[in-house]
């Protein structure tokens, strides 16, 4: 369990723990190249041997195009697309030697379909969305599977950093949380995800019970793209 917030990451370890499970936590920057690549080290020293790697980092980035900040594009790019690279290249030798196994990315509804909202993160997430397509390809015949979860609004802090970006021009009269509420209610179900609702698909796509699933970016969106 990796998080920039060594709270957060301990936090998830301890819940897994309390289910039953094991668990380690890496706190650290996945900007730093070696941190990225050691993760996977990491795990598989603590494991014995690595079966899949979920890429699931992601930011926002900014709303805007006009009055760009180009700092804020570059850490888009950097956390959505490059740490995604870094880390994959790390896990494939361990893959091999496992046999296989499955690579897992958060996409996005925005890497299926154009957002007014994010048309940075668009760039992004349409990148990851080919990326999933290529790498399957690839791989396919050495028995490592890639595929993309692509949610659409989920109930978690971060669907509010969307909507509270400084250049997103609230609406008169909205908040952030009437946004999230908003936003969920224009799905076909008519609600955000929950966080849970995402993780079972992911859990789906790096399970054996996918084995003949690759090259997918599968839709977890109440409807959204349909």
């Amino acid at each position: 369990m990796v998080d920039l917030n060594p709270a957060a990451a301990e936090a998830v370890v301890a819940e897994i723990t309390q289910a039953g499970g094991k668990a380690i936590a890496l706190a650290g920057d996945l900007r730093d190249d070696g941190f990225a690549r050691g993760i996977v080290r990491e795990t598989t020293r603590a494991f014995g041997a690595l079966d899949f790697v979920w890429n699931h980092v992601g930011h926002p980035g900014p709303a805007a195009i006009e009055g760009l900040d180009w700092k804020d594009f570059e850490l888009a790019m950097d956390l959505n697309v490059r740490t995604v690279l870094v880390t994959t290249e790390a896990a494939l030798p361990e893959l091999r030697a496992r046999g296989g196994g499955a690579l897992l990315y958060t996409a996005s509804t925005s890497g299926l379909t154009g957002s007014q909202f994010s048309p940075v993160y668009n760039i992004a997430k349409f990148g990851i969305v080919g990326l999933v397509h290529g790498l399957s390809k690839r791989y396919a015949r050495e028995n490592i599977r890639v595929n993309a979860v692509c949610p659409g609004p989920v109930d978690t802090p971060m669907l509010r950093v969307f909507v509270a970006r400084p250049d997103s021009q609230l609406p008169p009269g909205e908040t952030p949380e009437s946004l999230v509420q908003k936003r969920g209610g224009q799905v076909p179900m008519g609600r955000p995800a929950r966080p849970e609702e995402v993780a079972n698909a992911a859990l789906f796509l790096i399970s054996d019970e996918a084995s003949y699933v690759t090259g997918v970016a599968l839709p977890v969106d109440g409807g959204a793209t349909a």
